[in-house]
């Protein structure tokens, strides 16, 4: 059996690495700092054994620091790193004193000021310098977004994609069918994978079941295939949902149908595998 690897969360120091986002009020119960300590026990209690940590701010300090995790806890870093500018000194920076490896950048494009960031002139040779040094893009995007990440997966043919929150979670406006067609494209897509990922942060605890996510599960694993996706909580975030262990146990009814082969993978192998874990 494979490690089982949580393939997204997310640690911050709030004095070190505001977190500007979280209202105090509609977020109270992550409105504080989290480490690993934390992060151990909540995989403990979803039975998962080390995590990939994703950044939660496009800042390089914010990735040097993340760098220097637990071991482990921590298989792997999505770091941050702009673009536009020179990649390998920027991760060369990261790795610096790390602890645990970049195993893939992200940016936070689904509130980048420029709404067509993905398809930029200026990170052209960003992207393929990601390609050329073998680590993975994560892309956070939202369903209006999904037609460009598509896009720049076919233009970047040699690098490895991964979504997040399969392009979620869908805003009260989002068009559902333009979602789904988004997604179906991109599981079209050999270089891209799914992240099983974010779909309870945003709803009310108590409130939802398993079923109520069977429909986005089950137009996931038709459109990329279960050995194409990967189970990631968005802890903390799923405490805004009623907690990892509520998702963790959905997850696993979700998933009943596959083989005991293909929750292997869905829960830890294709992570190790298409993050290059050690």
């Amino acid at each position: 059996m494979s490690e089982r690897i949580d393939a997204h969360v997310h640690l911050w120091n709030r004095a070190l690495d505001p977190q500007d986002w979280i209202d105090p009020d509609s977020m109270a119960v992550i409105d504080r700092d989290f480490g690993t300590p934390e992060l151990a026990t909540m995989l403990q209690a979803t039975g998962m054994e080390r995590a990939i940590v994703v950044q939660a701010s496009n800042s390089l300090g914010e990735s040097r620091r993340l760098a220097r995790c637990d071991p482990r806890v921590v298989a792997g870093l999505v770091a941050w790193a702009d673009l536009s500018a020179d990649v390998a000194a920027q991760l060369e920076s990261v790795r610096d004193a790390a602890t645990v490896p970049v195993v893939g950048v992200r940016h936070l494009a689904h509130i980048d000021p420029d709404p067509q960031w993905m398809l930029g002139a200026s990170v052209a040779t960003g992207f393929a310098a990601l390609a050329d040094a073998g680590l993975v893009f994560d892309l956070v995007v939202r369903e209006w977004q999904l037609q460009q990440a598509s896009a720049l997966a076919r233009r970047h043919p040699s690098l490895r994609f991964v979504l997040d929150h399969l392009g979620g979670p869908l805003a009260e406006d989002a068009e559902p069918a333009r979602w789904e067609r988004g997604i179906r494209e991109l599981g079209a897509l050999p270089n891209v994978w799914a992240k099983l990922s974010g779909l309870t942060s945003g709803l009310v605890p108590g409130a939802w079941s398993a079923e109520d996510l069977r429909p986005l599960v089950e137009t996931a694993l038709d459109a990329f295939g279960p050995g194409r996706l990967l189970y990631g909580s968005d802890w903390p975030l799923a405490e805004l949902g009623g907690g990892a262990p509520a998702w963790r146990d959905a997850a696993g009814r979700l998933l009943g149908s596959l083989s005991a082969a293909e929750r292997d993978a869905v829960l830890g192998g294709t992570a190790a595998a298409v993050y290059s874990l050690g």
